[in-house]
């Protein structure tokens, strides 16, 4: 059994952005991720951008006392990366489950509905999504969200880690495709691991973020 405890990054009052524990073990996603793929993942990248969120916001606090608007802005870049960094991936850990805890087993519901109205079915969207996502040039994710304006669900592709929510839709599905989400286990077939990926998708989380957007 591989544990999921993680090290707490940064417990000051004014350092309050934390590496959250994974709802369920390293392995538990095998073979579709590997525990090696989400130790590294986990427990080094996301605690990275954490760490260097906590940093900078501190930095930044220390500016703002100080009226250093040149040093503020210095600090915006590095906030919006890793306070991105860390918002994607505390969606994405909870987006995924193991299949004894549902994972993989298809939306039902208003989102079945939605989804179905829009591309025809899942194994559609699927498809638009995964032809999408796998064009994402270097690193980034591919993301179903909810437009708030139009109430209706759009497919969406965002460079780096610049959250969804800058686009102005709620983010219900994130995918992560920098390398380091599967390189170790796909080496540079970044199609065969979206293609997998969906085997662990946990609709239950995503409907319920549906839900709360509409």
């Amino acid at each position: 059994m591989f544990a999921r405890t993680s090290q707490r990054f940064f417990t000051s009052a004014t350092k309050s952005f934390k590496l959250p524990d994974l709802p369920y073990d390293f392995n538990a996603l095998e073979p579709v991720i590997s525990a090696e793929i989400m130790q590294l993942h986990h427990g080094k990248h996301h605690a990275a951008y954490v760490n260097n969120l906590n940093a900078a916001v501190e930095k930044y606090q220390n500016a703002e006392a100080k009226n250093d608007v040149a040093t503020m802005i210095s600090l915006q870049s590095a906030i919006k990366f890793n306070g991105g960094g860390h918002v994607n991936h505390s969606i994405f850990w909870k987006n995924l489950a193991p299949q004894s805890q549902g994972g993989g087993e298809a939306p039902t519901g208003d989102l079945a509905v939605a989804i179905n109205s829009q591309w025809g079915s899942l194994n559609s969207f699927i498809t638009k999504f995964n032809e999408k996502t796998a064009a994402v040039q270097g690193s980034g994710w591919g993301w179903l969200g909810y437009n708030k304006e139009t109430g209706k669900l759009e497919i969406s592709t965002q460079p780096n880690q610049d959250p969804l929510s800058v686009t102005g839709l709620v983010p219900l599905l994130g995918i992560d495709v920098w390398e380091h989400a599967y390189y170790l286990q796909y080496k540079n077939a970044r199609p065969d691991y979206l293609k997998k990926i969906w085997e662990v998708v946990n609709w239950k989380d995503v409907a319920r973020r549906f839900q709360e957007a509409k």
